[in-house]
């Protein structure tokens, strides 16, 4: 899935140009991959061409890890998501999120995001989803799709609200990003990503150039590095994913927030005076 856009405000924007999504796009600024196995310094991969565009062994890492999140039924992570901007004297900042993930196949997820920016909190039920802004008591609620996937895609519509990790949570991640997939070629490993050896992967879909760390074992995200490929300033966005948790039991309460339902009523609605996109395809950026 993708991002696309003026990132601080269509990415973080949630409603009525005012509630922050609770998620910054995918992205932080460029670090070391380490040695790989060998203990040599990495050598720069070259990207295939022609017939080898999609290397076996990247789309054995991308397959592995996709069947390990779809099989899931219930999910808790920590994803820190950072992004640059423009700014006044040229060079980009970075601004960053984080995100606790919770969710349980097929219709339920709850997204808690206490910043950086304004605090915000987004549940959905399988039948409403609700964007709660806990500082300002703040909260707007709409009718949702059945699955999980069907409303981050209305979430998206509705509000420009856009999670930057949303591939991880979808039903077939690798499924989602196979029909537009360019180019997939493996690197090597890295002991430097999230506390663990990672495989990393490099892939283009839809326009958007990905690199992703893998746990070598047990086949989770730990970081994802996306670049528009249009981009006239190269702005790179970048999620790191921590605190896994699968398949463990989740409260039935989870998924609602009772200050929420008592909170002043706003428009569930886009924070850009224009409509949104036809579809929220080529708007998100391929995590996973």
């Amino acid at each position: 899935m993708r991002i696309r856009g003026h990132v601080l405000r269509r990415v973080l924007l949630f409603l009525a140009g005012a509630l922050l999504a609770t998620s910054a796009s995918a992205q932080q600024s460029p670090q070391a991959t380490g040695a790989p196995e060998t203990g040599k310094p990495p050598e720069p991969a070259a990207a295939p061409r022609g017939e080898a565009a999609l290397e076996p062994k990247a789309i054995e890492v991308l397959k592995a890890s996709s069947a390990r999140l779809a099989a899931a039924q219930t999910m808790s992570f920590t994803a820190i998501a950072s992004y640059e901007s423009p700014s006044r004297p040229g060079p980009p900042l970075i601004y960053t999120t984080r995100s606790d993930v919770t969710l349980r196949r097929p219709d339920k997820f709850r997204v808690i995001t206490p910043g950086d920016g304004p605090a915000s909190e987004f549940y959905y039920n399988g039948k409403t989803m609700t964007a709660f802004m806990p500082a300002e008591n703040l909260v707007a609620v709409a009718e949702a799709p059945p699955t999980i996937d069907g409303a981050l895609e209305a979430a998206y519509h509705y509000a420009a609200t856009y999670f930057p990790f949303a591939d991880v949570m979808v039903a077939d991640p690798y499924g989602d990003i196979a029909k537009s997939l360019e180019l997939a070629f493996y690197i090597g490993r890295s002991r430097a990503v999230g506390g663990t050896t990672t495989d990393m992967v490099a892939y283009v879909a839809h326009g958007v150039f990905i690199q992703v760390w893998i746990g070598a074992e047990d086949k989770l995200p730990r970081r994802a590095r996306a670049m528009f490929r249009n981009d006239p300033l190269q702005l790179r966005h970048q999620v790191d994913f921590s605190n896994w948790q699968l398949g463990r039991a989740v409260p039935a309460g989870a998924f609602a927030s009772a200050r929420a339902a008592s909170a002043k009523r706003i428009p569930f609605e886009h924070p850009d005076p224009g409509p949104p996109p036809a579809s929220a395809e080529g708007a998100r950026p391929r995590t996973q």
